[in-house]
């Protein structure tokens, strides 16, 4: 494990904690670097004065808080710090909640907590506790400079502080344009449900992955073997964009993804449901997958595809009279 980010102590009452921070999650995402298309060299970013427009060096950089227009108070790290020694050295738990009570939108970043020394014990305690109850513990903390709400969680062996938003980062749905029901109908929601439940699993966290990151790296590997190193190729007309859609019938969607699975529970399903149909309307017309959603469309016959085979017959059953009609001409 890295070396911790934060070393302090959780305290809630008269229970002190120590702790130590440690980051939980890492970036995987593309490096790509910044170019100048005339000559591919990379672009930098230089820290410089803009007084003067002279660069600056980091052991010439500090921190400043602008309290007025132009004028600036220097805060160096041990200021921060001493600002509040308690705030920036404790996890301070305020109160404990349940753990279904916080929405996921509130959730930011996870970090592991490791017990210190000699805090083995009391982390323990405090873990089992918060399983044991269903709670989580919310304080807050100051990382660098900025204070952070929190929640701990006991996950498996050991506690995660997951730092919240404020309520006030939360931007409200009202504004969001979101259906009621929308006219669900009882079929269509009792074969989505089995349709989840023919696709439901374990949660495996190691069968997901970045597939477009994957992909990407794949097209560098094919350029670089094809010598395409220094070229600033178009996008690909390969694969077009597709046409948006609107889903039509949605029973059908439904039925074909339960036929697509093919298992006992979801097939009997549609098979009730296909019987229900049958009883109640009249055939449905045959389906349309749209490529732009996969959402399955009633396709209805046109007026020249279903007259094609009838004017065919028609003209099948006239010409043996018309070979008639030449012969006693040519007599």
């Amino acid at each position: 494990m890295a070396r911790a980010l934060w070393k302090g102590a959780i305290s809630f009452g008269l229970v002190h904690i120590p702790v130590e921070l440690h980051k939980a999650v890492e970036s995987h995402d593309l490096d790509l670097t910044m170019l100048d298309k005339r000559d591919f060299s990379p672009i930098g970013f230089k820290r410089y004065n803009k007084g003067s427009g002279k660069e600056v060096t980091w052991d010439n950089i500090v921190k400043g808080y602008e309290y007025t227009d132009g004028e600036y108070v220097v805060l160096s790290d041990e200021d921060l710090r001493l600002a509040n020694p308690k705030a920036t050295q404790t996890i301070d738990i305020m109160a404990f909640v349940d753990a279904d009570s916080v929405p996921l939108t509130f959730y930011e970043t996870p970090y592991y907590l490791s017990p210190g020394r000699g805090g083995d014990k009391v982390y323990a305690l405090l873990r089992e506790t918060l399983r044991k109850t269903g709670r989580i513990a919310v304080a807050t903390v100051v990382i660098r400079t900025r204070q952070h709400l929190c929640a701990l969680v006991a996950v498996g062996d050991g506690i995660i502080m997951n730092t919240l938003r404020y309520a006030t980062e939360i931007r409200s749905p009202e504004e969001l344009k979101l259906p009621g029901d929308a006219g669900i109908s009882d079929k269509e929601l009792k074969m989505a449900m089995s349709l989840v439940e023919d696709m439901s699993e374990k949660w495996n966290p190691k069968a997901y992955h970045d597939t477009y990151r994957e992909d990407v790296l794949k097209l560098v590997e094919k350029k670089v073997k094809a010598g395409q190193t220094h070229t600033i190729t178009a996008p690909s007309d390969e694969a077009p964009v597709p046409k948006a859609s609107n889903v039509v019938d949605l029973v059908a969607l439904l039925k074909q993804s339960l036929g697509a699975k093919g298992r006992g529970a979801a097939a009997a399903a549609s098979a009730t449901a296909d019987a229900e149909e049958e009883e109640a309307a009249p055939r449905a017309p045959r389906a349309r997958r749209s490529t732009a959603t996969g959402a399955t469309a009633a396709k209805p016959r046109s007026a020249a595809k279903t007259a094609k085979p009838a004017a065919a017959k028609r003209a099948s059953s006239t010409k043996p009279a018309a070979k008639t009609a030449t012969r006693r001409k040519a007599a």
